[in-house]
């Protein structure tokens, strides 16, 4: 993701890379060229059929009647209703197609995003509040700048070559004067968008610290509720916002600024053609018809000029937002996943070791330095204070996070170098905060594979969850909802317990398994986890239960900065 003091990098109008993530946008730039060639037929048949109308009018008194112009009239009619039609269509055609672009680009990034190949969750937490930015509220923006802005620039490059053309034929004079005034409104639009596009930068940063601000804030509520300080970031929270309506309204008053500018370099240029024409007609030195032709397409020419224009401020958070959501989209590759060549691996019965494993946090190195080696039908407990890194080495284990320093091997083989769906599909995990997945309770405890209805039953009586069990309506076949919906936060972590305990997998992870529960359940827990490991299964636990240290055959001491193996 650009950060927003990077330097600005230079970027087409039309960014290549948009083409290439979205079918879409690209269906919409050939639709949008498609009208924009009808468009500009119709603007040369109107303007010559107006001007053969009105010099006839004019010069032959004879042709002042309906049945002599019935030609002209008919065609001009025609030709005003197709412009007309086509404006109108290719305007609902331009925004379906503007939403499904935004629809595709925010699929891709969010995939990107939850992809441990591209995004390890280090790097998630670390972009998180920007991520958020753009493809919500930032990315919805781009629709003013693919149903206004990128219609209007597809225009100027159509339109007006092709009515300068005509304009250089009809009146040589009138196509020069229009060559040489219309570089004024790009060479201004460049200048006002230097600004701009700072100020664009500046507001997306404004929103990102806001929306970081917001989300601690919801997420801290609950405990500054308990002690009595829920006022408190009321201050920074309004501080964050006066900073975003200062920012707003300074691109706001630059927008009308310079709309005003071009729009008067556009009347002054279409004014300069304008009199030229008249006074060459006072002294007779062009015709009529040539010079009311003239005077019809010279407008139409600074037109698309003038639309981007007016498109620009709309479109700029947007093309801000666009950027960094391509740049998220072709971000490299992070460490974390496996390599092009990677292989499938055998979990069961082969020792996992972590080899001078090191990862830097935002607080310091945690772990560092360290080594142990996991050995099936042992039961290996990792203990240490908070922030130490217990959680970090879980992600290192799963290949979720990528090592600063050190490896992790299984097996003797480096873990970038194996297929990560294959050895997820041999491992169990209890995290902190365990997800349950909308459906029934049986699909959820069947997730980790646990189908054999005897380790079903002996892992729910285990984790206590019969007495759960018992007290829903439709017992396994109870449905969930959304994040364990009909399920306290308690009857959620023994379910997922149940479901660990459950799995066949020979590798078993669980961060804190006892927490929360009483001594009896507890104290099953850990036969259960015993029991797991003597039948060879490789069982890692964190936990600081003093039982459950006792009876571990193996004990991993982390600290910060160091390392600590017993």
């Amino acid at each position: 993701m650009t950060e927003g003091t990077d330097s600005p990098r230079r970027r087409p109008p039309l960014d290549p890379r948009l083409l290439r993530a979205s079918r879409s946008a690209r269906r919409h730039v050939v639709a949008t060229a498609a009208f924009a060639v009808g468009n500009v037929v119709a603007v040369v048949v109107s303007a010559i059929a107006l001007a053969g109308l009105l010099s006839e009018l004019i010069v032959d008194p004879a042709r002042r009647n309906f049945g002599d112009q019935a030609v002209h009239l008919t065609v001009l009619a025609v030709a005003l209703t197709a412009r007309a039609a086509m404006t109108y269509f290719g305007d609902r055609v331009a925004r379906r197609s503007a939403h499904a672009t935004i629809d595709e680009l925010r699929v891709a990034a969010l995939d990107r995003l939850t992809d441990p190949a591209h995004t390890s969750p280090r790097r998630l937490l670390a972009e998180r509040e920007s991520a958020l930015t753009v493809t919500l509220r930032g990315l919805d923006r781009l629709s003013d700048y693919l149903s206004g802005y990128l219609p209007a620039l597809l225009a100027t490059a159509v339109i007006t070559p092709i009515i300068v053309v005509v304009e250089l034929w009809t009146d040589w004079i009138s196509g020069v004067i229009i060559i040489v005034t219309l570089p004024l409104i790009p060479i201004f639009m460049v200048l006002i968008g230097l600004v701009t596009r700072d100020r664009t930068r500046r507001k997306l940063e404004a929103m990102s610290r806001q929306n970081a601000q917001l989300v601690d804030l919801m997420t801290g509520l609950p405990t500054l509720r308990a002690l009595g300080r829920a006022q408190g970031p009321a201050g920074q929270v309004a501080e964050l916002g006066e900073r975003l309506r200062r920012s707003t309204m300074g691109s706001l008053r630059i927008a009308f600024l310079s709309g005003a500018v071009l729009e008067l370099l556009a009347t002054l240029s279409v004014a300069l053609v304008a009199v030229s024409i008249g006074l060459r007609l006072v002294f007779g030195e062009m015709s009529l018809y040539a010079g009311v032709l003239a005077l019809v397409l010279a407008p139409e020419a600074y037109l698309p000029l003038r639309q981007i224009g007016a498109q620009f401020h709309n479109a700029e958070d947007g093309v801000a937002a666009s950027d960094d959501v391509l740049d998220l989209i072709d971000s490299d590759r992070d460490d974390s996943r496996g390599t092009a060549d990677a292989a499938p691996v055998v979990v069961r019965g082969v020792p996992v070791e972590l080899d001078g494993l090191g990862v830097r946090g935002r607080d310091g190195w945690a772990p560092r330095g360290l080594s142990a080696t996991i050995r099936p039908g042992e039961l290996t407990v990792v203990r240490g204070p908070n922030g130490a890194g217990k959680s970090t080495i879980f992600a290192a284990l799963l290949g979720l996070q990528s090592p600063d320093e050190g490896r992790v091997l299984i097996g003797g083989r480096d873990i970038t170098t194996v297929d990560l769906d294959d050895y997820h599909r041999q491992v169990a995990w209890l995290p902190q905060h365990p997800a349950i997945v909308p459906g029934t309770v049986a699909e959820n405890i069947e997730l980790f594979g646990g189908r054999e209805s005897a380790a079903v039953d002996e892992a729910m009586r285990a984790a206590a969850f019969e007495e759960v069990l018992a007290e829903l309506p439709d017992g396994l076949d109870t449905m969930l909802g959304s994040g364990g919906a009909g399920l306290s936060a308690g009857q959620r972590q023994r379910l997922a317990l149940a479901r660990t305990l459950a799995s066949p997998a020979p590798l078993l992870l669980l961060d804190e398994p006892t927490a929360h529960l009483d001594d009896v359940t507890a104290d099953r827990v850990l036969d259960a986890l015993i029991g797991r490991a003597r039948s060879g299964a490789a069982v890692v636990v964190v936990s600081h239960r003093a039982a459950v240290v006792d009876a571990a055959d193996h004990v991993v001491d982390v600290v910060k900065e160091a390392e600590g193996v017993r």
